[in-house]
Formats: C-alpha cells, sequence, structure tokens
C-alpha cells in the first residue's frame, strides 16, 4: 500500500472525537497527518469540545482536551497534501470566514482529491461552493446549509458515511468506523490513479 501525506483543517472548539481518532487512526495506519490552524503554527494548541447525544433535543457540549497542532497554517502548501479531512464541532461555523482556508478546500475538490468531512465540516464545503450536484451528508441541523449550496442531503443512520465521487462525508463521531473505512477505500483508490 502507498501511503499519502494528509492535511486536517482544525480550529479552537473542533469536536474533540472528530480530530482526535482520524489524527491517530490515519497515522497508525501510515499516513501522514498534518494538522493545522489558522492563526497558529506547529506546537500551538487549539481547545476541543466535546458533543455529546444525552437525550436532549440536540447535542450537548462539554470542553474537551487541548489538541497540539503538528504543522504551520502560513507555511502550508495545498498541492503537497493528497487528502483533506475536515472535523466537525464549533470550529467550522467561523473557519469557512476565512478566504484561505476556502481556498484550500477549493483546491482538493478541483484536483479530485479525496476529502473526508463529517458533522458541522460540510459547513466549509458549502461556503467553499463545491456542493453543486453533490450528495452528502453532515450533522442533520446541517442540512439546510447543504441544500441551499446546491447538494443534495443523504439521511443516513448516525453510525453510517456516504460516498460521492471524491467526497467522503457522515453525520458525527459515532460513523467514524464507517466514515474512516470509506475515506481509506477512497484515498487507496486515488492513490492508486496517481502512480
Amino acid at each position: 500500500m502507498k501511503f499519502a501525506k494528509l492535511l486536517l483543517l482544525a480550529g479552537d472548539f473542533v469536536e474533540d472525537y472528530e480530530i482526535m481518532v482520524p489524527f491517530q487512526a490515519l497515522q497508525m495506519v501510515g499516513h501522514t497527518v498534518h494538522a493545522v490552524c489558522p492563526g497558529k503554527k506547529a506546537g500551538d494548541q487549539v481547545r476541543t469540545a466535546i458533543h455529546d447525544f444525552e437525550g436532549d433535543q440536540t447535542y450537548s457540549e462539554k470542553r474537551g482536551h487541548n489538541f497540539t497542532l503538528n504543522a504551520t497554517f502560513d507555511e502550508i502548501d495545498p498541492a503537497a497534501y493528497l487528502g483533506l479531512i475536515v472535523p466537525g464541532g464549533r470550529a467550522p461555523e467561523y473557519l469557512r470566514l476565512n478566504e484561505k482556508v476556502l481556498d484550500i478546500v477549493r483546491h482538493f475538490d478541483r484536483a479530485g482529491k479525496p476529502i473526508a468531512a463529517l458533522c458541522h465540516g460540510p459547513q466549509l464545503l458549502a461556503a467553499a461552493g463545491i456542493l453543486k450536484g453533490r450528495k452528502l451528508n453532515a450533522y442533520p441541523a446541517c442540512a439546510p446549509e447543504v441544500e441551499l449550496a446546491g447538494g443534495t442531503f443523504v439521511k443516513l443512520d448516525f453510525s453510517d458515511a456516504v460516498v460521492d465521487g471524491n467526497l467522503v462525508t457522515g453525520p458525527a463521531w459515532t460513523a467514524h468506523p464507517a466514515w474512516l473505512a470509506k475515506f481509506l477505500g477512497v484515498l487507496e483508490a486515488h492513490l492508486a490513479d496517481t502512480k
């Protein structure tokens, strides 16, 4: 198997599991993952939030861990990466206001590189204008944004994920096994095509 260099977009109050699990799991199978945040450099930290499902009308939110970034946002070149990971939480709602972040998302889409977005992560995809004609999933409260951006919101069980071409999406961290497995499949196919 060929291994890839992957980019993970983070920000303060990114969802704890949604950054920690893919960051660690993708490295565990041999990929290099660079986690970056606008305005921060390697060694800086972002605070995370834990979103949980406890029977309320929406998820609850608690303070999570500090997550240490391992790359500097201002130094990255998107062309050097073969895949993009966009975790959810509260970070996507304000990261989508950063034009450089949106340009990074557009680069991966134009190049047909694999993009994995989870939970509120599709807010970045919608703001980047890359959802027209695409089928995807997100946290259900983001369905109106997906559809207003021209995408089709696919209803899924909270443990499932959906693939549309280079795009892999799911509803929340509860979908990690399916979401990561499907992302790895899309990534392997992309790596096979780039030989």
